[in-house]
């Protein structure tokens, strides 16, 4: 039995913290068929949405001049709902990837948090499968089954080794294979079959990789059945996988030499302008200045994660980070803020604000607040009301003084206290990396940081990507939530 580095990071679907952040705490192999519980974390941000069919395809990947490749994300947005009453939404977005010869097509979220590549198997026979799209070993020829340290396995092989994968509330059981992955629909036809294997896929195709695959054989319905998106490819560093060759940006730095080994996530403050995520570089039309880079601290835990030197609320220096032993994870896969939990209540007090006037709507996001400046050394990277609030408001009425107040809070993620990472974490979602454009060197151990250049949907129109938003909220001004004490 094997088993990942014991790091241990938040993982729940409730209404007050959920997120697609996907720890990896204790991934046990099962081998020859025998199933060992485990878990990992899946960061997943869903409670109760409406469920369809596996949507159409989004657009391919767009390849520049320059070697990069980028990736339109789709975006859902899911109801956080309490007292049978939508209180907030979550968000998720998800891209195309390309897997097997010729290439079958699958939406994926990109998730920094996590380490590993999955996707359903055709094997999968359950209504919550039927509701994603699924492998088909057998139409692939680039495909190679193997067992969990990448011996190949015979064809006739009836017990397999397999891997059980806790997300949250739910699990996956799924096999290994070693497939090829393209970022683009260029992948290789019927005729070209017998000229491309997965060995050396990664050389003849600039946007293809070789790598290790989880195809899970069985999901439950919570909270798969909830996902638009079919899978997982994990952006991790190399720690968080099971072994060298499950890290997709690993694989890419070791085996495609036409493809520089860092990304850069662009997060649209706009529906109608979508999100992207660029391999191979960062996209320059969506910076303002230079990036900023830091270091990755303790790059062997597996996680893009910051050294803070202190935080300031409201101007005030954050007294849990002052001895500058507060760390961050930038994390695509998580909608909120994360703020360690021991610490959490006394944030959401210093975010809080009074709203004069006791207004009947009011969107708290655009009602002034503290900023939040995270210092990293050489730089700052800071949030505003408008990133972190809570969009409907709280209205406090008193009975015995019959005396009301409106307040605007936060949106915040308590951070569980976890052995690797202590009880000082931090975690950077979705709030900063949509002001903020984000890159993440996998070669260097490094993340930069530069202002995020928001298009208008004007300018989008004009574009050639298209892509879906699922189950945006009404227009209309959020309703404060009611108090009586």
């Amino acid at each position: 039995r094997l088993t990942t580095p014991d790091t241990e990071l938040p993982s729940t679907i409730t209404a007050d913290r959920m997120t697609p952040f996907m720890t990896s705490a204790l991934l046990v192999i099962a081998l020859l068929g025998s199933i060992s519980r485990a878990s990992a974390l899946f960061k997943a941000k869903f409670e109760e949405p409406a469920v369809g069919d596996a949507a159409a395809p989004s657009p391919a990947a767009s390849p520049s001049p320059s070697g990069r490749f980028t990736v339109t994300l789709d975006k859902q947005y899911v109801p956080v709902i309490r007292n049978n009453r939508t209180v907030m939404y979550k968000t998720a977005y998800f891209g195309n990837i390309y897997v097997g010869t010729p290439a079958q097509t699958f939406t994926v979220v990109f998730d920094t948090g996590s380490g590993h590549f999955i996707v359903p198997s055709s094997k999968c026979l359950s209504e919550t499968c039927a509701l994603h799209r699924r492998y088909e070993r057998n139409l692939s020829s680039s495909a190679v089954d193997i067992d969990h340290d990448g011996n190949e396995v015979a064809p006739d092989v009836e017990e397999r080794d397999q891997v059980s994968v806790a997300f949250g509330t739910g699990e996956i059981v799924g096999e290994f294979s070693k497939e090829t992955v393209c970022f683009a629909h260029s992948g290789f036809g019927p005729e070209e079959e017998g000229a491309v294997s997965a060995a050396n896929t990664s050389t003849v195709s600039p946007d293809c990789t070789t790598v290790r695959v989880v195809f899970a054989t069985e999901m439950t319905e919570e909270p798969f059945s909830a996902f638009e998106f079919d899978g997982v490819l994990g952006l991790g560093l190399e720690s968080l996988a099971l072994d060298p060759e499950f890290s997709f940006m690993g694989q890419i730095t070791r085996l495609n030499k036409h493809m520089d080994s860092y990304f850069g996530v662009f997060v649209s403050r706009l529906d109608e302008v979508s999100s992207e995520i660029t391999f191979g570089g960062h996209d320059p039309r969506r910076i303002s200045g230079d990036l900023h880079w830091t270091d990755v601290h303790r790059p062997e835990l597996g996680y893009w994660q910051l050294k803070i030197k202190g935080i300031k609320i409201g101007g005030e220096p954050l007294e849990l980070c002052q001895a500058g032993d507060c760390v961050a994870i930038a994390d695509t896969g998580t909608s909120l803020l994360g703020v360690p939990k021991q610490a959490a209540q006394h944030i959401h007090w210093l975010l809080a604000r009074n709203v004069d006037g006791d207004p009947d709507e009011l969107d708290c996001r655009g009602h002034p607040g503290p900023e939040i400046v995270f210092d990293l050394g050489d730089f700052q990277l800071t949030l505003g009301a408008e990133d972190y609030s809570r969009p409907a408001g709280l209205r406090v009425l008193t009975n015995a003084t019959n005396e009301t107040q409106f307040i605007c809070r936060a949106q915040l993620l308590p951070v569980d206290e976890g052995p690797a990472l202590g009880d000082k974490a931090w975690i950077l979602g979705e709030p900063l990396l949509r002001k903020y454009y984000s890159a993440y060197d996998w070669a260097r151990s490094r993340i930069g940081f530069a202002d995020a250049v928001q298009p208008t949907a004007e300018e989008v129109s004009e574009g050639k990507y298209t892509h879906r938003v699922v189950g945006a909220p009404p227009p209309e001004p959020p309703t404060p939530t009611v108090v009586y004490i």
